[in-house]
């Protein structure tokens, strides 16, 4: 049905109604639009009844990849007005697929960034996969057709600063084996105060220079859940319960 489909659309977009929200999907070059207009009600489900189950009206929830915005739609239209949702997401094409989604929608609590997060300010290469938008990554690929593109880097801490947050309750963090580049120096430097309380991690430790998991581990933070592609950790409190 999936290959119906594709050959119907013939490259064109699609305009759908997913997760309480409008969105505009392009699944010929990207996986993630695939998965949302074909099985939305398989699209990390667990992952996202998780975010469901944690959700306050004011929650502040940074999407980091957000690709075109599934999660940030999906918790734009599970929690309210005074929400603060942060869509971070580096490929000048992908991102102007997010933002046009965003507009689609009455939401005012999403702000996107147009911008890769690293170890360090300044500029990233990200390796383009043309085939699929979202495997694009900054660590090397192998073989794909797709060349390069010079990105703007922030560092999550310096994005946190910026922002003026005080705290976070959720990050969602899908960077194609960059994830450790991200929360290294993150933990290293930031304050506890702003150490996300909810996170959930795609899996990619054959990139990875370090080992991630442990370090999230040694900082306090408890495996919750484990699905094919991502693992949730949430912060403990001294009782041994996620705070």
């Amino acid at each position: 049905m999936r290959a119906l489909g594709m050959r119907a659309l013939r490259g064109r977009p699609a305009d759908v109604e997913s997760f309480g929200a409008r969105m505009r999907l392009h699944p010929h070059d990207n996986l993630c639009e695939r998965r949302l207009l074909f099985t939305p009600q398989h699209f990390d489900s667990r992952e996202l009844a998780l975010l469901a189950a944690r959700m306050k009206p004011d929650i502040v929830f940074l999407d980091v990849g957000a690709n075109v915005g599934g999660y940030s739609l999906f918790v734009a239209a599970q929690s309210g007005p005074r929400a603060r949702i942060l869509a971070i997401e580096p490929q000048p094409d992908i991102h102007a697929r997010l933002v046009y989604n965003i507009r689609q929608n009455a939401f005012a609590t999403i702000k996107t960034l147009e911008c890769a997060l690293a170890d360090r300010a300044g500029e990233a290469v990200l390796f383009v996969d043309g085939a699929n938008r979202g495997e694009s990554s900054m660590r090397v690929l192998p073989a794909v057709e797709g060349g390069s593109v010079r990105v703007r880097a922030q560092t999550l801490a310096d994005v946190a600063a910026a922002e003026g947050l005080t705290h976070i309750d959720a990050l969602k963090l899908d960077c194609e084996g960059a994830e450790d580049l991200i929360l290294e120096p993150f933990f290293r430097t930031a304050a506890s105060e702003l150490w996300p309380k909810l996170m959930i991690i795609e899996r990619n430790p054959q990139r990875w220079c370090v080992d991630l998991f442990g370090l999230v581990r040694a900082r306090g933070y408890r495996e919750t859940l484990r699905t094919s592609q991502n693992i949730a950790f949430e912060l403990q409190d001294d009782g041994g319960h996620a705070a």
